[in-house]
């Protein structure tokens, strides 16, 4: 008969032995780059092929496989291309979480994608716009906060916001305000130069900016900035920093972009890794 000591020291051993089958298997699962994933989510459905965004097949077709298994994707739409079907099939899920309105858009966000990976795959470089705030008499999101005062820091000056995020206050913003990552700022007082100055420097931090102008919408002149991988962001804004990556300006008629070039375009979280 084995001493008591002895009993303890096996059960002690198989408990950790256990633990460490269980952890491998957690560390064997795959793993998905959450900044890469919204990349794709953000450009696939804008593209007119299907095409797979640099960096995020593998996150892709993780999260499709398991939409898949849910029921909610079709075999032939898993394929690493986040196009509309993708979409479409995670606003399904989400809706199946009981989400609804922007939360529902199809756009993964971190609680929603842990969930879904649950026992499929871990998540890496995890995206969160943060809580939201009263900021200068609009509302934004810390992410969204962060972003603009480094833009002001390179910029040696503060801006203006005119309108922010979580607003449906203007009708001529088609609904890209309704979510997070949306700002429109005043250019009242700067030169032609300086505009272009801004707008570069919101796009070096992250953000899909562009000077707009009357001639484009019933707007005045503004700058109209959308940040880049916002979790938060209405669909309209979704479509907008698609076409930004894209080389477009962000406008109904999907036109060339008209703003200053910045090589490469960083997301908040890929600019302050390089910064």
């Amino acid at each position: 008969m084995l001493s008591r000591r002895r009993l303890l020291i096996t059960a002690s051993a198989a408990i950790a032995g256990s633990t460490l089958v269980g952890q491998n298997a957690r560390a064997a699962l795959p793993v998905v780059d959450m900044e890469a994933l919204i990349k794709a989510a953000q450009i696939d459905p804008r593209r007119a092929d299907t095409a797979i965004t640099s960096g995020s097949k593998d996150s892709v077709l993780q999260v499709e496989r398991a939409l898949q298994a849910r029921g909610l994707l079709a075999a032939g739409y898993v394929d690493g291309h986040f196009g509309t079907s993708t979409v479409a099939a995670y606003a399904t899920y989400q809706r199946s979480l009981g989400y609804s309105g922007l939360d529902a858009s199809g756009l993964p966000g971190p609680t929603s994608l842990r969930q879904l990976g649950e026992q499929r795959f871990t998540l890496t470089r995890v995206l969160s716009p943060g809580s939201i705030l009263t900021f200068r008499g609009a509302q934004v999101n810390t992410r969204t906060r962060s972003m603009l005062l480094e833009a002001e820091r390179l910029l040696g000056a503060q801006l203006t916001i005119t309108q922010g995020s979580y607003s449906s206050s203007t009708p001529a913003s088609a609904g890209t305000h309704d979510g997070g990552g949306a700002l429109d700022l005043s250019v009242s007082g700067m030169t032609t130069t300086y505009r272009t100055t801004v707008v570069r420097q919101l796009r070096r931090v992250g953000f899909a900016a562009w000077l707009r102008n009357p001639s484009q919408g019933d707007w005045p002149y503004h700058i109209h900035a959308i940040a880049l991988a916002d979790t938060d962001q209405s669909s309209g804004a979704q479509h907008q920093a698609g076409d930004f990556y894209l080389g477009l300006n962000g406008l109904a008629n999907r036109g060339t972009d008209d703003g200053p070039a910045v090589t490469p375009k960083l997301t908040w979280e890929e600019y302050l890794r390089t910064a």
